[in-house]
């Protein structure tokens, strides 16, 4: 930006002198706010136990290794328990996340109005509640077990497959849809034809994604008694058996690394 200096000659400067104070000011209020939050959580903690931490965590490190081998016999029912969560709460979820794509979306809800805001409402308010809370809801009315695992990972799904989904339907090359809409089709051979080819691989690229992201949100699931490998790790806390939770915890990271693997694969194959 051009300014004048005392000389009165031309001079370049990257902000003038009311940006440059509006600039520092801002640093200011960010530095003041930090120090302040800072006090409150400085306030609120016990700094004796933050200081021993490196002692503590050296005596489970200690306690939990070696692993316990021989108690990995009993975890295959678990981990079996936690991939059925997350695949079935997965396709549960994709069968209810398409239609509620399809009223939030612009161009293919029957009621911008009225049906579009309902559906938004959907998406976001199974997106803002974390699935741990879903299960503990779930428990409280179902019971314990998998099945409210389930419900729970496919209730916190709708809204995160719903929102790509209704994106990727907004975002679709109106031209195939007017040329089809041309030939006289009905509006659902105009979806069927026109919109629902255009969408497939996004469609699929969700759903490996969203069940990469629920294999790791299963396995702590059982935390609070939604049944899977988190319980038998609940279980090992309960009684300090750190042989037992470090096998557990190696085990949750093989699951992790193996859907890890299989999902890029499969994304990389689609796209």
């Amino acid at each position: 930006m051009p300014v004048l200096d005392q000389n009165g000659t031309q001079v370049w400067r990257r902000r003038t002198g009311r940006e440059s104070l509006a600039r520092w000011f801002g640093w200011l209020l960010g530095v003041a706010i930090f120090v302040y939050c800072w006090q409150i959580i400085s306030d609120a903690t016990t700094w004796f136990f933050v200081w021993d931490a490196p002692r503590i965590a050296n005596d489970i490190w200690t306690r939990a290794t070696p692993p316990r081998w021989e108690y990995i016999t009993q975890l295959g029912r678990p981990i079996w328990d936690t991939l059925n969560i997350a695949t079935l709460g997965t396709l549960i979820s994709l069968c209810l996340a398409v239609p509620v794509a399809f009223l939030a979306a612009r161009n293919t809800t029957p009621s911008a109005l009225f049906i579009r805001p309902i559906a938004l409402l959907i998406i976001v308010s199974t997106r803002s509640i974390n699935s741990l809370i879903w299960a503990l809801l779930l428990i409280a009315i179902i019971g314990p077990g998998v099945f409210a695992g389930v419900v729970a990972i496919a209730i916190r799904s709708i809204g995160f497959c719903a929102k790509l989904l209704y994106e990727a339907i907004e975002e679709i090359d109106q031209t195939q849809v007017e040329a089809i809409t041309a030939t006289g089709a009905s509006r659902w051979q105009v979806m069927a034809y026109g919109i629902v080819p255009q969408i497939l691989p996004a469609f699929a690229g969700i759903a490996v994604f969203r069940w990469d992201i629920n294999i790791r949100e299963s396995t702590v699931l059982g935390l609070v008694g939604a049944g899977g490998i988190g319980l038998q790790l609940s279980a090992s806390l309960n009684v300090l058996a750190w042989p037992q939770v470090s096998l557990i915890l190696i085990v949750i990271l093989f699951a992790v690394v193996i859907s890890e693997w299989v999902s890029a694969k499969v994304r990389g194959a689609i796209i």
